[in-house]
This record gives structure tokens, C-alpha cells and sequence, in this order.
């Protein structure tokens, strides 16, 4: 199996998040760990995922400061997996997934989970770019500023 090329030093913001949770599994234990999935094995029956991989991906994400384990809540010999704050930052992310998926891969009426916002019990608004004055702001309304070549990757000059 060819190894995959590692985009931790990419310039591209996209590029280095990709490459850190960008993994269907990364992804899905973040979303698990929104959803309350505190232990190894209440992932993993909740992802029917091997634990091999499980574990190695749960330290991925432990070592990117995403994840970190802590003494267990019911105060068993064993830890709980919660999210840091700068996992608790991904959830926009996770949400503007939800809202595409629940947009363009359901049927129109199809049934599928909704995520509520637990005081109102009202559906979380749909999320959008907005300009500084609040105002939609479409992809055609933007551009990215690519760093020039020479200053992309200074560790390869």
C-alpha cells in the first residue's frame, strides 16, 4: 500500500485540516463525542469499527490536542475520551456537514436525524458565510491569496 502524502506543512489551511481529521473515522468519533460517547467501547459499538483502528485513531486525535482522556465520570479504573476546546471548535464543521448532507444526500420527505437546539427543541439554523455586515456571502464573492512558491515551503528550499 503506497503511504499517503502527509499535508501538515501545506500552506493550504484546507490541506492541514484534511489531513488531520479528514479520516471518515477522525470524523465520525468527533461527531460520536458531540453526541455524548465518552469510552472506548461505547465508540466502538456505536461505529462497529475494528479496535485496532479505533485506538489508533482515537490517539491521533488525543495527540492533536483534540481529544484528551480523563478519569472516568463514574470513577471506574477507566478513562473517558472528551473533547478540548479546540475540539469543541470543530463543531461548525460538523454541523455545515450535517446541513449539506441532510440538503443534498437525503430524499425530499426521506427520514433522518436533526440536530435541535436542546432549549427550544427548534432546528439549528442553517449555517452560511456571511460578509462583515452579516450579509450571505457566496463562493463567487470570494478568493484565496496563494503564498508564492518560494514562500510555501521554506523547510524545502
Amino acid at each position: 500500500m503506497a503511504k499517503r502524502k502527509r499535508l501538515d506543512d501545506s500552506p493550504c489551511p484546507v490541506a492541514r485540516a484534511v489531513d488531520l481529521v479528514g479520516d471518515r473515522w477522525c470524523l465520525l468519533i468527533i461527531r460520536d463525542a458531540f453526541d455524548g460517547v465518552r469510552r472506548f467501547g461505547a465508540f466502538q459499538a456505536s461505529l462497529g469499527i475494528a479496535r485496532n483502528i479505533l485506538a489508533d485513531r482515537l490517539r491521533t486525535l488525543e495527540q492533536a490536542g483534540i481529544l484528551e482522556t480523563v478519569p472516568a465520570s463514574d470513577g471506574s479504573a477507566y478513562q473517558d475520551y472528551v473533547l478540548t476546546p479546540r475540539g469543541e471548535s470543530l463543531f461548525p464543521l460538523l454541523v455545515a456537514m450535517r446541513q449539506w448532507g441532510e440538503e443534498q444526500l437525503f430524499a425530499k420527505g426521506e427520514a433522518h436525524s436533526t440536530l435541535v437546539e436542546r432549549s427550544s427543541g427548534k432546528p439549528v439554523a442553517r449555517l452560511l458565510p456571511t460578509r462583515g455586515d452579516g450579509e450571505p456571502l457566496a463562493a463567487a464573492d470570494t478568493c484565496v491569496i496563494k503564498l508564492p512558491a518560494s514562500a510555501a515551503s521554506p523547510s524545502k528550499q
